[in-house]
């Protein structure tokens, strides 16, 4: 089942509190952690990004959080449900703050990552899952290149 506890688009950027954020899933607001959500979830858009895109933010921002904390930091916010993380291929992901289920456009040229309309898309006759399993999510990733 996937659960959805904070949308970006249920957060008014004039009143996003980190802190409520990090602890309506348990997780102890450290200041990285909540540096990085104001960071991310702040402005209240949705948003794709990599560890390093975000890490590039933070050294822009005159901010001292070394990579390795913010690949931490986004993983333990994609474990606890407040990121979806979206692997594109075996060696490249990115965390996505839109929590629903959503198709995803990849362009291959730019390596960027974007929502796709999904108003066409209809998914249908999934195969039912292993003994003592369960389907939580259907990742679906077009890949474009432009002409």
């Amino acid at each position: 089942m996937i659960r959805v506890l904070f949308s970006v688009s249920m957060i008014n950027s004039k009143n996003f509190c980190a802190n409520n954020w990090l602890y309506k899933v348990g997780l102890r607001p450290t200041k990285q952690r909540i540096l990085l959500a104001n960071l991310l979830i702040g402005e209240g858009k949705h948003q794709h990004f990599t560890a390093e895109e975000v890490f590039e933010k933070v050294k822009e921002s005159n901010l001292k959080v070394s990579l390795a904390t913010v690949y931490n930091t986004l993983q333990s916010f994609s474990d606890s449900g407040l990121l979806n993380k979206v692997i594109v291929d075996g060696s490249r992901f990115y965390f996505d703050t839109r929590l629903d289920n959503h198709i995803h456009f990849y362009w291959e040229a730019t390596g960027k990552l974007t929502d796709a309309p999904d108003n066409f898309l209809e998914i249908q006759n999934l195969p039912k899952p292993p003994k003592n399993s369960e389907i939580t999510n259907v990742d679906i990733i077009i890949r474009l290149k432009e002409h």
